[in-house]
Order: C-alpha cells, then structure tokens, then sequence
C-alpha cells in the first residue's frame, strides 16, 4: 500500500514539474514574440526550466528506477495536458480577435 501512495505522488511530483517546464515553454514563446531580445528571453527560459526538471528529477528519483519512471510518465502526461489547454487558450484569443475585427470592420 505505501508503495502505491508513494508511485501517486511521484507522478503528481513529475506532472507538476512538465506542467512547469511545458507552461515556461509557452509562457516564453508568448513572451519572446515581443521582447526586444528573444534570444536571451529564450536562452534564459531553457535553462531554468531544464535547471528546474533534472534538480526535481534527480530529487524524486532518489536511485530508484521505478520512481523515475513514474516521475517521467507525470511529465509526459502533463506535456499532453499542457498542450490542450494552450490549444484551448490560444483558440479563444483568436476568436476574440476575429470577433473584434469583423466589428470594427462593420
């Protein structure tokens, strides 16, 4: 039984750090579109969300094989997560703007 517990909550530990590094990554490409420097702004993103993931894998994993499977099946399942609500938020903003041209268009 304390295994099963234990399994749950390296995968909720490996979800919430592929909801941080795939979050950063979208967050960053929003943000770098507009700065004067992408390249730092992208460049700087990378290494602290890859900073931020292989600290929390190395932490979770502890020499365990099993649990870095299930901190690695979190994170996947978070960038399939991560993916859907980013489609589902940039597919709003665009129908935003589309409502917003056709009414000034009118």
């Amino acid at each position: 039984m304390n295994d099963i517990v234990t399994m749950i909550l390296v995968f909720v530990a490996g979800a919430i750090l592929g909801i941080l590094f795939f979050g950063g990554l979208w967050f960053t490409v929003k943000i770098s579109v507009k700065s004067k420097n992408p390249a730092l702004v992208i460049m700087s993103s990378f290494f602290l969300r890859i900073s931020i993931t292989m600290i929390g894998f190395y932490f979770i994993g502890a020499d365990d094989w099993h649990r870095l499977v299930g901190c690695l099946l979190g994170f996947i399942a978070a960038r399939f997560a991560v993916l859907y609500f980013t489609k589902t938020l940039d597919a709003k903003q665009m129908n935003v703007t589309k409502k917003e041209l056709h009414g000034t268009q009118s």
